[in-house]
């Protein structure tokens, strides 16, 4: 068992080599091969070639490129045009009109691509016109974007909670189940702050889109029933235990793929990007995953787990203190890493803290993903403002982080509402089959 200072300055290593623009497997790979190294010696490298056959040998592995897939075949499918269209006939009259809809759309979008990256690339490919068309103030809109998208990561199905359920052992299904509650909660968030910032500012919405007839408004309606039914067919299959994650992601690829042709945008052509995407996205994801795995390998045997677990112990004295501190650790690591390789990388160091201090793991599952959409939209380095920016194609990035604080601020109080009351990440798993 190694001392808590050299394990802080492997972590620092580790951290510094993301930082310098190393690949994240690189550098997870890297740290846990040195610490095996010097501590253990060189023959424990040859433990790798079966931890990766262990760690890919995992049938929950193969939703991640379904899940990957079928949010590939939506983002080519044009289903966010339609989606968003239609939505803008609801709230069109609400203070704040379309930044409702960037929320509304955002939420139903990420509910089936499980992707934050790509519901800020195709909410923001519509919707940065449009509110340019009407007048709006950028940074509302770019923030109201940019913090929409991340609920791709919270409302299932989410890759992030996949990966997190693989590596801490927690069911997937009741993690899907329990983003639920927290994502409608958190997106009602949002629209309250619009609409009071609207209330007190009415210039923020600029001008209201024309109406339109109401058999007209019902008529757009099937638009949003898509991702509805979607949705529906992977969580109902889940929820009632008529299939596992996987199983009801490969029932999601078939509901896209008719999706897909029943708007006339399938081809050969489509097909092939939508697959080359697939493959690439999901080797980077999987060479991750195969990479922390072996840094836990390592970090075991080390014992680091249990001296961390003991620091943290004399610091805190209960399960909120350690929260708290969970809270700012998160914090400032998001100000300067990407979210899957921050979560990635900090799994096997905090879940023995967890256990040890009792927190539900399927809880904090959800905390654990709240607090990676922090991180996507916190400057410097949030994936989602860089996503919003270069779709917006012109302006300062500046607009986009002043635009994301405010969203920022009702993230930790939706943090703040999940510590007070677990149950809104607990309740639904609590009813779901045996």
């Amino acid at each position: 068992m190694i001392g808590f200072l050299p394990a802080g300055i492997g972590f620092l290593i580790m951290l510094g080599l993301m930082l310098i623009g190393v690949p994240v497997a690189i550098a997870l790979f890297g740290t846990a091969a040195l610490g095996a190294v010097v501590y253990l010696g060189l023959p424990t490298l040859l433990v790798f070639g079966n931890q990766t056959w262990s760690v890919l040998n995992d049938f929950i592995l193969t939703a991640i490129p379904l899940f990957i897939f079928l949010g590939e075949l939506l983002v080519r499918s044009g289903v966010a045009d339609g989606m968003y269209r239609s939505l803008t006939d609801w709230l069109r009259r609400l203070p704040g009109g379309l930044l409702h809809t960037n929320i509304a759309a955002s939420s139903l979008f990420a509910a089936v691509s499980g992707s934050s990256v790509a519901t800020a690339a195709t909410i923001g490919t519509v919707a940065i016109p449009a509110m340019e068309k009407y007048d709006y103030d950028d940074r509302i809109t770019l923030g109201s974007i940019a913090a929409g998208a991340t609920l791709g990561i919270l409302i299932p199905p989410s890759i992030n909670m996949i990966i997190y359920g693989s590596m801490s052992n927690t069911s997937i299904g009741q993690l899907f189940a329990a983003g639920i509650v927290p994502g409608v909660v958190l997106a009602f968030l949002f629209m309250a702050y619009i609409l009071v910032a609207s209330l007190l500012k009415p210039s923020l919405a600029g001008r209201t889109p024309p109406d339109v007839p109401l058999a007209q408004k019902l008529r757009n309606l099937v638009d949003i029933l898509p991702p509805l039914a979607i949705f529906v067919l992977v969580m109902g299959s889940i929820y009632t235990g008529w299939a596992t994650p996987s199983e009801s992601a490969a029932l999601g690829v078939v509901g896209a793929l008719v999706v897909t042709i029943a708007k006339r945008r399938f081809s050969l052509a489509m097909l092939h990007e939508a697959m080359l995407s697939t493959v690439k996205i999901s080797a980077m994801i999987l060479l991750i995953v195969v990479a922390a795995q072996f840094l836990n390998f390592v970090i075991g045997i080390l014992g680091i787990p249990q001296t961390l677990t003991r620091v943290v112990g004399a610091v805190a004295s209960s399960p909120l203190e350690a929260i708290l501190l969970f809270i700012v650790f998160y914090f400032i690591l998001g100000c300067f890493l990407e979210t899957l390789s921050m979560m990635i990388a900090t799994i096997p160091i905090v879940m023995p803290i967890v256990f040890h201090f009792g927190i539900d793991p399927v809880w904090f599952g959800v905390f654990l993903v709240i607090m990676m959409e922090v991180a996507l939209i916190t400057p410097p380095l949030g994936m989602n403002l860089f996503i919003v920016q270069g779709v917006r194609g012109r302006g300062s990035i500046v607009d986009v982080m002043r635009g994301a604080m405010p969203f920022v601020v009702i993230m930790l109080a939706m943090v703040a509402l999940l510590v007070a009351f677990p149950s809104l990440a607990l309740w639904l798993p609590g009813q779901m089959y045996p």
